[in-house]
């Protein structure tokens, strides 16, 4: 590193969130498993979609949607946490930093817009069933689909090129893998100049997603009460995994916020703590729900099972 005028050329970061974990490989396992299980279940649901015409259906293409965010999100903090706790290394270059950072973000705006598409392929499946085929085509998903994927690119390559041109004052960063705010803290800058938009266009983004969920949600709930009771629970068969999904990423976004709000402050440890939760907690999930409660997958996954257990029997 070379220093010029109170700031640092800056090549490598030092990650120190884990610096205060008594067993951190015991840490690192822990989180091999959940990541393992995550990659497994999405590309399980991503091969048996793919491989069965049958399954090339909308809802079918936003559950393989979400699994791809799963991956890159889980993945963008995960090799990072795992190459420190159990490898040891706790520091990353520059660029792999920004890069991890701009991945990480980019999955947590996807998952949102994912989850948000997936409300929008039930809102029209429940309340327009005879106009479904017409209103949710091919052309139509892969819209909405690169749409998403355009607007959260942009945000976050926005966000990365302001870090990338701040001045840096010191290579640690005290969360537990590279973020906006870890990079922010880093820099010789007031951090709270450089939260304001973002906060703004993140609360934008990821709430006007949670908001038109809600909206979803009420014209679904008002839909059902007029159905029979076999059409209420085919229905609510049918948005349950949904919701399950919509919980676990909301849930810790408003914890976090509802927590900041009351002023109860929380240690440096517990809100890495936190960070981990959310970002590993929905990727684990995901595929979980939609490997038990999607009939078509969960049958599928039973077969594969008991062909390989008969192979192996022989």
């Amino acid at each position: 590193m070379a220093t010029r005028n109170n700031t640092v050329e800056i090549t490598e970061f030092i990650i120190t969130g884990f610096n205060d974990l008594e067993h951190p490989k015991a840490v690192g396992i822990v989180i091999l498993i959940i990541y393992s299980l995550i990659l497994l279940g999405s590309t399980t649901n991503i091969c048996i979609i793919v491989s069965d015409k049958r399954l090339h259906t909308p809802m079918y293409f936003f559950i393989c949607n979400l699994a791809i965010v799963d991956m890159m999100y889980s993945s963008s903090a995960s090799v990072t946490m795992l190459t420190i706790l159990l490898v040891g290394v706790k520091t990353v270059s520059y660029k792999p930093c920004a890069a991890q950072m701009f991945l990480y973000h980019m999955g947590d705006f996807m998952e949102a817009g994912a989850i948000g598409l997936m409300a929008f392929d039930r809102l029209v499946a429940i309340s327009n069933p005879l106009r479904y085929h017409s209103i949710i085509t091919t052309n139509r998903i892969l819209l909405l689909t690169i749409t998403a994927w355009i607007i959260s690119s942009s945000y976050v390559g926005f966000i990365t090129g302001i870090v990338d041109g701040l001045p840096y004052c010191r290579p640690v960063i005290k969360y537990t893998f590279c973020d906006y705010p870890g990079l922010v803290r880093a820099a010789c800058v007031n951090p709270d100049d450089y939260f304001v938009l973002t906060t703004v266009v993140a609360f934008f983004v990821i709430f006007v997603n949670f908001g038109f969920i809600v909206l979803s949600y009420l014209r679904i709930i008002w839909v059902v009460f007029k159905m029979s009771s076999d059409g209420r629970k085919q229905a609510f068969s049918t948005c349950f995994s949904h919701l399950i999904v919509v919980a676990c990423y909301f849930v810790p976004k408003f914890v976090s916020i509802i927590l900041t709000r009351v002023g109860f402050v929380l240690a440096l440890s517990e809100r890495n703590g936190l960070a981990i939760a959310a970002t590993l907690g929905p990727s684990l999930v995901n595929p979980l729900i939609y490997c038990l409660r999607t009939k078509e997958i969960r049958i599928r996954v039973l077969r594969i099972f008991k062909s390989s257990v008969g192979v192996s029997d022989k």
